[in-house]
């Protein structure tokens, strides 16, 4: 099977993004991809991430072939879901495959982001978080199709999670199930090399948090990351569904 159609949301690490994954995979018209060019934006800038040696033996690491594989890639199911982290698509790799995907973007706000990031790497820098990507990202997906593409918020979805994938889908053209709401505990078939370090929460899990409660601090040395990454999250969620 070779036509389907393929949604690539676009998200910043530790957005809720693996969340968002195990929910369409819990669809049974849905196969899910895992930052498939996560590897290829290790091996192309060098950085020393944790598990890199794993990630590198395990994926694809040339972007033109990942990139043809998101747009042209025989589908198992009618859906491909791909989950991509903004940061990783960086300036050397192709996106003309993006023109034939339904593109989205996942966001959070960034103290939430930064709180959570800081509890898994020792540093952490603007370009880690994927603001200035997903801004980026964005405003090219808006150039290429004439509209500004599909934006929803994470404290959107643990607040209100049908109401808002069903909204979702409706901006997707793709049906709304049930099965979106809730997944079995436990890793799954599609999870990158990288699991083990990233996704202890998201596997204890069967479904979405809480609703989000106040705003964490944000610490002295990541204030400016936050004065940063603050205009661009509150320009992606004016257009937020």
């Amino acid at each position: 099977m070779t036509q389907c159609i393929r949604i690539a949301m676009w998200s910043g690490p530790r957005n809720l993004s693996t969340a968002m994954m195990r929910s369409f995979g819990a669809r049974a018209d849905t196969v899910c991809t895992d930052e498939p060019f996560y590897a290829a934006y290790l091996e192309t800038t060098g950085l020393d991430h944790p598990m890199r040696n794993e990630i590198l033996d395990r994926h694809l690491l040339n972007p033109k072939r990942i990139a043809h594989d998101m747009a042209y890639k025989a589908c198992s199911k009618p859906i491909f879901y791909q989950k991509h982290m903004t940061h990783h698509m960086i300036s050397s790799f192709p996106r003309d495959w993006m023109s034939k995907v339904r593109n989205a973007f996942l966001i959070r706000h960034p103290a939430r982001v930064l709180a959570s990031y800081s509890k898994k790497a020792e540093a952490v820098s603007l370009s880690d978080i994927g603001f200035v990507q997903q801004g980026d990202l964005f405003e090219y997906v808006w150039e290429m199709n004439g509209a500004p593409p599909v934006v929803v918020d994470s404290d959107d979805v643990l607040r209100k999670p049908k109401a808002t994938l069903k909204k979702l889908c409706k901006r997707l053209d793709i049906p709304f199930t049930e099965d979106m709401l809730s997944w079995s505990e436990g890793p799954k078939p599609e999870d990158g090399a990288w699991a083990p370090h990233w996704y202890d929460g998201v596997n204890a899990s069967t479904g979405f948090g809480s609703p989000p409660g106040e705003l964490p601090a944000v610490s002295p040395a990541h204030s400016g990351i936050l004065e940063a990454a603050r205009p661009i999250y509150d320009y992606l969620a004016e257009h937020k569904i």
